[in-house]
Order: C-alpha cells, then sequence, then structure tokens
C-alpha cells in the first residue's frame, strides 16, 4: 500500500449523514472538571464519558482487531449518541467475538438476524450487515498490507489546534480520502466524517481543545 500523505488539497464536504463521535458543543471551550484538570466539554457528561476521554480517545491504534472494533463502533454511532455507543460496548464485544475480524466475517444469517434483535446493542440489520461486510474486507486487505497499513498512511502533516468546539472539524481532505480507499476496499458505512471521528478517537489528529490536559496524548503532535 502507498503511503498517501496531504494528497487532497482542496477541503472537501462530507458525504455522510454520519455524526462525529463525540457529541459537540458549538462556542464551548475547555471545561476545568471537579478533579481541577481542564478536558474538552463532551467528556464531562458522565464519568464512562471521561474515562474513555482520559484513557482512549486519541491514543495511537495499530492492532487489527481495535482498528476494526473503532470502524464498528462508528458505524454503528450513526444518528446516535456516542454516550449510548459506550454503555452498550461491553455487549457489542461479546456478542461480536472481541471484535474478531475473522469471527465476524464468519457469521451466519441466522446469527445476524439474532443481533439485529438483540436489545443489548443497536438493533439496526444494516449496521450489523455492516459490520459482517467490514469484517471481510478487513481480512482480505492482509494481502495489500492491512488495515493499519491503509488507515494510518492518510495521517495528515499537521494536526486542527481548537481553542473551541466549534473549531473542531468534522471532515477532512484526508477523512475523505480514506473514506475513499475504504469503500475501494469493500467497506461500507464510512463517509468522510465517520472516517474523521475515527481519525480523531486513533490519535491521527489530535482535536482535544488547547487547554485540555490531554491534549498532546498521542505524542504525535509536538507543540
Amino acid at each position: 500500500m502507498n503511503t498517501q500523505k496531504n494528497t487532497f488539497k482542496n477541503h472537501q464536504a462530507a458525504s455522510s449523514a454520519t455524526m462525529a463521535s463525540p457529541t459537540r458543543t458549538p462556542g464551548a471551550g475547555p471545561v476545568v472538571c471537579e478533579d481541577g484538570l481542564a478536558r474538552t466539554p463532551w467528556a464531562a457528561g458522565s464519568a464512562q464519558l471521561r474515562d474513555y476521554y482520559d484513557n482512549e480517545w486519541g491514543i495511537p491504534v495499530h492492532d487489527e482487531a481495535g482498528l476494526f472494533e473503532r470502524i464498528c463502533l462508528e458505524s454503528f454511532q450513526a444518528g446516535l449518541s456516542w454516550a449510548l455507543i459506550l454503555r452498550k460496548r461491553e455487549a457489542f464485544r461479546t456478542l461480536f467475538h472481541g471484535f474478531d475480524p475473522d469471527q465476524v466475517a464468519g457469521m451466519t444469517e441466522t446469527e445476524i438476524d439474532m443481533l439485529s434483535a438483540n436489545p443489548a446493542i443497536i438493533r439496526n440489520r444494516r449496521k450489523v450487515e455492516a459490520a459482517v461486510t467490514n469484517a471481510r474486507a478487513t481480512v482480505a486487505l492482509r494481502e495489500e498490507g492491512g488495515l493499519d497499513e491503509l488507515i494510518w498512511s492518510f495521517i495528515p502533516d499537521a494536526t486542527p489546534t481548537p481553542s473551541v468546539v466549534e473549531e473542531v472539524p468534522t471532515h477532512s481532505p484526508e477523512s475523505a480520502a480514506l473514506s475513499r480507499a475504504l469503500k475501494k476496499a469493500g467497506f461500507v458505512f464510512v463517509g468522510p466524517t465517520t472516517c474523521y471521528a475515527l481519525m480523531e478517537a486513533i490519535g491521527m489528529v489530535d482535536t482535544h481543545l488547547m487547554g485540555s490536559y490531554r491534549r498532546g496524548c498521542s505524542g504525535l503532535w509536538p507543540e
């Protein structure tokens, strides 16, 4: 897989109605929580959101199962809140075999039917089918360098430096290019907005607000 950086110079509008995760509140700057630490506002929404923000969001992910999980969860989140996905995350992990791409790729129609009706996760057959489709695409990518190589080849040369939430992008030229590359490789439910949320989650871009104590936590973007 050839490395592609900064290939697209014109800002492109998102082609997906998918909501970026987590929820954005326009006009808001960092919030100082009761522990005295400043965080991006959505992290103050609940203890679970704060734990995710403090320990996971924006940290680089390179293992195949971890990347596949995040693609799946971002896809399931379309039109919903990230807080809801986090509450159901352990159920997702159990029912989707720890997001092992090989096992998910082998799911039968009967399993898909059962998952689509299971209230422990998001009851949406199209999204369940998308997870299976994306698992098969992940397995197939191994012959071309793998999912990690494809995704991380789109890391930009610079990261945003937002001071307030409204300055945080929801898509970028790189996320649009990543979306096209994933779709070409057989993935679905991976529009530019979903891909940008993925890039945020795995540290490819740092959209922690300036002043947040987690700014720079990926170690990839020296200030």
